[in-house]
C-alpha cells in the first residue's frame, strides 16, 4: 500500500501543476486587471505597484516566479484585501467552509442511502417511483437555484430561518446552506445506492441468507449493505469535492465568511494570488479525497488490490 501511495503522490505532481498552468494563464487571459477600478494614479506610481507584485515582467516570467514561490509554500500577497497574504485569508475562511461542507457531504450520505435502501426495498412499486422522482428533481435542479427558493419560503414568507448571514456557526444559520449544499448529492446518493441495492438483493448468497430464515432486517444490513455501499464509496471522493467548491455559490448567497467568498471576490476583482490560492487548494484537496476513497475501498472489498485500481 506504501508504494501505491508513493506513486499516487507522484502522479499528482503533474496533474496539479497543469491545473496550476491553465488556471494562472486563464486569469491572465480575463478581460481587464487587478488594478483597474482603482482611481487614476501616476505613471509613476501606477509603475512602482505593478512593479512590486512582479506584474511589469513577461507573463512567463510572473509564471516560473508564481511556481517557485508556490514550491516554498508561498501563496504570495492579496492585492485587495491589504496587508492580508492569500494563505491567512484561506485560514481565516476554511472553518467556515469546512463545518458547512462537512456537515451536507454527511446530511447526504446518511439521507442519501437511507432513500436508496428504501427505493430497493420497495423496487418497482410506487414508494421506489416516488422516491426516484424526487431524487432526478434534485439532479435536474441547481442549488444556486433552490437556494433562492427556500430562502424566500422559509425566510421571507414563513420566516422560519435566516436568509444570510453566519452568525457564529450556529444550527439556525446554517441550517438552509447546509441542506442546499446537500440536495444535488442526496439524489445522486440515493441512486447510486438504489441500484446497486437490487442488483445485491438478488444475487445467489442473499437469497441462501434469506433461506436460512435470517430476518430481512439482518439480511439487509449485515449481508446485503457492504456490498451496496461500494458505489457509494467510489462516488464519495468527487462527492466531497463537488460540495467543497459547490459552497463557492451557496456561500456567496448566504454571506458565509468561507473560501468561496473570497474565491468570487478575487475573481471579480481580478486579484489573481487569491483565486490562484483558492484553485491550488481545491485542487489538492480533491486529489487527495481521491486517494482516500481508493484506500477506504480497499478496506471494505478485501478482494481488490489498490495496484488494480485504475
Amino acid at each position: 500500500m506504501f508504494f501505491y501511495i508513493l506513486k499516487r503522490v507522484f502522479y499528482a505532481i503533474p496533474t496539479l501543476l497543469i491545473i496550476i498552468t491553465l488556471a494562472f494563464f486563464m486569469m491572465r487571459l480575463a478581460p481587464g486587471g487587478p488594478f483597474d477600478t482603482e482611481r487614476q494614479l501616476p505613471p509613476e506610481i501606477e509603475a512602482n505597484i505593478l512593479k512590486s507584485y512582479n506584474l511589469d515582467k513577461p507573463l512567463y516570467e510572473q509564471y516560473f516566479i508564481y511556481v517557485d514561490h508556490l514550491v516554498h509554500f508561498d501563496f504570495g500577497p492579496s492585492y485587495k484585501y491589504r496587508d492580508f497574504s492569500v494563505t491567512e485569508l484561506i485560514e481565516s475562511g476554511l472553518p467556515a467552509s469546512m463545518k458547512i461542507g462537512g456537515l451536507a457531504i454527511l446530511l447526504a450520505t446518511l439521507i442519501g442511502i437511507l432513500l436508496g435502501i428504501l427505493a430497493a426495498l420497495n423496487q418497482n412499486k410506487r414508494l421506489d417511483y416516488f422516491i426516484m422522482s424526487v431524487a432526478m428533481t434534485g439532479i435536474a435542479i441547481p442549488n444556486f437555484v433552490i437556494a433562492p427558493v427556500l430562502s424566500l419560503i422559509l425566510g421571507v414568507y414563513l420566516s422560519w430561518l435566516p436568509v444570510g448571514g453566519w452568525g457564529n456557526g450556529d444550527l439556525h444559520h446554517i441550517i438552509l446552506p447546509v441542506f442546499c449544499l446537500a440536495l444535488p448529492q442526496i439524489a445522486y446518493i440515493a441512486r447510486l445506492c438504489r441500484g446497486s441495492m437490487v442488483e445485491i438483493l438478488h444475487s445467489n448468497f442473499v437469497t441462501t441468507a434469506r433461506a436460512k430464515g435470517l430476518r430481512e432486517r439482518i439480511v439487509v444490513f449485515r449481508h446485503a449493505l457492504k456490498g451496496g455501499l461500494l458505489p457509494v464509496i467510489t462516488f464519495l471522493g468527487p462527492a466531497i469535492a463537488s460540495i467543497t467548491t459547490g459552497s463557492v455559490v451557496i456561500e456567496s448567497i448566504f454571506d458565509i465568511p468561507g473560501i468561496g467568498r473570497y474565491f468570487v471576490n478575487g475573481a471579480l476583482n481580478r486579484d489573481y494570488p487569491l483565486v490562484m490560492g483558492v484553485v491550488v487548494f481545491y485542487a489538492a484537496l480533491i486529489i487527495f479525497l481521491n486517494l482516500a476513497v481508493d484506500i477506504i475501498y480497499s478496506f471494505i472489498d478485501p478482494k481488490l488490490k489498490l495496484g488494480d485500481r485504475k
